[in-house]
């Protein structure tokens, strides 16, 4: 297994006299994790991100256990001399794949993300929720170990945010990691394994966030997994209710909103769970009468 990716004892700023924006950072992100950096604007997350992305280097102190990883930024460069498909592809052989196979993976990425119609578009004239869509692509073409998220979900049409929430998912449960900021304090609320908050130069631990909202509306999912099979934890823990019907068997609740999160991970699992049933469930509240 991949050794843990470190920031120990890190700081940066810009100049030799510039303010830290980041100081004495301790950091570890471990493989197959999900984590969440917080924190006020101007604060110093996506300083954060670049450090651990790779894309800036600490001005004092080290990184260390450096996986293969993807990034995408909170701004895209949509004007790129290249179509969508063309532009994936060529990342795609940067990353190490082979034509073919890069070709096949924008592709396949751009149909996900609700984008194959624009594939010979040049960049320049993609919308900007469109071009996010791109961005999106070109970090999962290659299946990173590290995927680095900084308001990913900004500017996605509602399939698409899915998808990505989705995308986390397999990346996680592939023995991934995923950090990522949003603005929206739900996005993937209770799935995370550690919560950071950026203040003051320096990065402290939250206190766990609480679970999905369980007063909304829910799915039930019967899953049938080997017979001395054991629920996968993100499955357990992405779900409010598990109830084991029989040998392998599990009856799952939860929110709707992340149903797709927690199919994705039963479905990725190794070895997979067969998804037996879906159907609507009922509100917290509804259960309780």
């Amino acid at each position: 297994m991949r050794p843990d990716l470190c920031l120990r004892n890190a700081g940066r700023r810009y100049g030799l006299r510039g303010p830290w924006v980041l100081r004495g950072v301790d950091l570890a992100v471990a493989p197959g994790r999900l984590v969440r950096i917080e924190g006020a604007n101007g604060s110093g997350k996506s300083t954060l991100l670049r450090l651990l992305a790779g894309i800036d280097a600490p001005s004092e102190g080290r990184v260390t256990g450096r996986p293969r990883t993807a990034y995408v930024p909170e701004r895209f460069p949509p004007s790129l001399p290249f179509t969508a498909a063309a532009y994936l592809t060529h990342l795609g052989t940067v990353h190490g794949l082979a034509r073919a196979t890069a070709a096949r993976a924008a592709g396949e990425w751009l149909e996900r993300l609700g984008a194959a119609a624009y594939a010979e578009t040049p960049m320049a004239r993609l919308s900007k929720g469109s071009s996010q869509k791109v961005a999106v692509a070109q970090a999962l073409l290659a299946e990173p170990e590290l995927l680095v998220l900084d308001e990913a979900w900004t500017g996605l049409d509602t399939a698409a945010r899915a998808e990505l929430e989705r995308a986390v998912a397999e990346r996680t449960a592939a023995g991934g990691s995923v950090v990522f900021v949003d603005h929206d304090p739900r996005r993937l609320a209770g799935l995370p394994d550690a919560t950071y908050a950026v203040r003051d130069a320096g990065v402290v631990r939250q206190e766990p966030s609480p679970a999905p909202d369980a007063s909304g509306p829910h799915v039930l999912v019967e899953v049938q997994g080997p017979p001395d099979g054991r629920l996968p934890e993100d499955a357990r823990r992405t779900a409010t209710a598990a109830e084991e019907t029989g040998p392998g068997r599990y009856r799952l609740s939860v929110p709707a909103p992340h149903s797709d999160v927690l199919l994705r991970t039963l479905l990725t699992a190794r070895p997979p769970w067969h998804v037996v049933s879906v159907t609507p469930g009922t509100t917290a509240q509804e259960r309780q009468r």
